[in-house]
């Protein structure tokens, strides 16, 4: 994930910070804390290799250790979430947090019955169509617009080609059905070419 941002021969400092969140049911480090977050360093001095890697790894186990106000804010609230806190107190953590609000709104959507969820998931189908058809048609709309473009630039440069090429016979003194023959060009077009006398 972190080397694949650059091709081939391409500079390491155009790699972007690579950030994974480990949110785990159980704990794993042995430490009071639920969320730790590691980063490369020496092993002997602790002198950091890079900041260009951090690895976040929170364990909802442990919040039952540590008093954690509800309202707080933040992600302690998306924790206590995930974790599965009383739907009684979702209010209380949603108040500072409007993303969780729509979260616990979709999870409750989704936790009724089967028939909703079928109507659910039409509907986001629905969505995801008709959004598929607009880009669809704006595409093909684009593409039209440029062959069209290529067609008209085509015919106004024969066009100017064709009045160029019978300036320049008329220029010569060529008679104009001549020059008519060798343009394409109407007796009227010609005649508008020639110089005022």
């Amino acid at each position: 994930m972190y080397s694949h941002q650059i091709k081939k021969g391409e500079n390491y400092n155009l790699l972007k910070k690579c950030v994974t969140i480990n949110i785990l049911n159980y704990s794993c480090l042995d430490n009071e804390r639920y969320h730790n977050v590691f980063h490369l360093r020496e092993d002997h001095t602790g002198i950091g290799l890079t900041d260009d890697i951090e690895i976040h790894v929170m364990e909802l186990t442990k919040l039952d250790q540590h008093p954690v106000p509800m309202n707080k804010g933040g992600l302690v609230n998306w924790l206590l979430f995930l974790k599965g806190i009383d739907p009684s107190n979702w209010e209380v953590l949603a108040m500072n947090e409007p993303m969780l609000k729509k979260a616990m709104d979709t999870l409750e959507f989704l936790s009724q019955d089967a028939a909703t969820r079928m109507a659910y998931d039409a509907r986001m189908k629905a969505l995801s169509d008709e959004k598929s058809m607009i880009e669809g048609a704006l595409a093909e709309g684009e593409a039209k617009g440029k062959v069209e473009g290529r067609l008209e630039g085509r015919l106004e440069g024969r066009v100017e080609g064709k009045v160029e090429m019978a300036r320049e016979l008329l220029a010569l003194g060529v008679d104009i059905s001549a020059v008519v023959k060798a343009s394409g060009l109407s007796a009227e077009e010609i005649k508008k070419l020639l110089p005022e006398q």
